[in-house]
């Protein structure tokens, strides 16, 4: 499962995942519902303590991935399909433009 951190002006905002069955979950963080509880990361998707779901990649997140000529670069130098909408993702948006930035959360295998 692959899954990142959300952050709006550098707080983290909540976990985007990538479920194993084919869809996508956003769950806003607990700490941000209590002291941002009026500054959602897009208002398709008000503040809520219920995980959002869908079967495709949320349009808002998927806006956040560069296009054309810039797509173009950034899937072949890190050799993602175009079509891997999550891994471009995680690849691409770190340093988005704008208030929202997307960061790769690695779990830790226990030894």
């Amino acid at each position: 499962m692959r899954q990142a951190i959300i952050k709006y002006n550098n707080i983290e905002a909540g976990v985007l995942r990538e479920l194993d069955i084919g869809e996508y979950q956003f769950l806003y963080d607990e700490f941000y519902i209590q002291n941002y509880p009026d500054l959602p990361i897009t208002f398709q998707m008000p503040i809520s303590a219920k995980p959002y779901r869908s079967k495709r990649l949320f349009p808002f997140f998927d806006g956040l991935i560069p296009e054309g000529w810039l797509l173009n670069i950034a899937a072949q130098s890190w050799k993602i399909n175009k079509n891997d909408r999550m891994g471009l993702l995680l690849a691409c948006c770190q340093n988005a433009i704008g208030a929202v930035s997307v960061h790769p959360l690695i779990e830790k295998l226990d030894d």
